[in-house]
Parts: C-alpha cells; sequence; structure tokens
C-alpha cells in the first residue's frame, strides 16, 4: 500500500472522529428511547457507524 500524505492521514483522522461521535450519539439515544422501533433504528445506526470506523481504522495498519 502507498504511503498516505499528511494531508489524507488528517483527512482520516477527522473522519474516524466523526464515526465516533456518532456511535456515541447514537448509542445514548438508543438508550433514551422508550418507542421500541426507534431504539432499534438508532441500535441500527450505531452499528453501521462503527463499522464505518472499524473500516477506516483498519487502512490505517
Amino acid at each position: 500500500m502507498a504511503q498516505l500524505s499528511s494531508k489524507e492521514l488528517s483527512a482520516i483522522e477527522d473522519q474516524l472522529s466523526a464515526e465516533k461521535l456518532l456511535v456515541s450519539k447514537f448509542k445514548a439515544y438508543a438508550q433514551t428511547c422508550q418507542d421500541p422501533q426507534l431504539k432499534a433504528k438508532c441500535e441500527q445506526l450505531a452499528a453501521k457507524h462503527q463499522s464505518h470506523y472499524d473500516r477506516l481504522y483498519s487502512c490505517l495498519n
């Protein structure tokens, strides 16, 4: 794999932070939801963003 530039690494770092924040938010929303369908959707979105985070992170290894 080719070396990433500092600009590319910075962009990946920013995106990792954004994905991590979304995971945290959706998990918190799921904990406060009373509606089971809305809770399930929040959990699904948290898992989706966790997957995004994991895939981005794997690009750095």
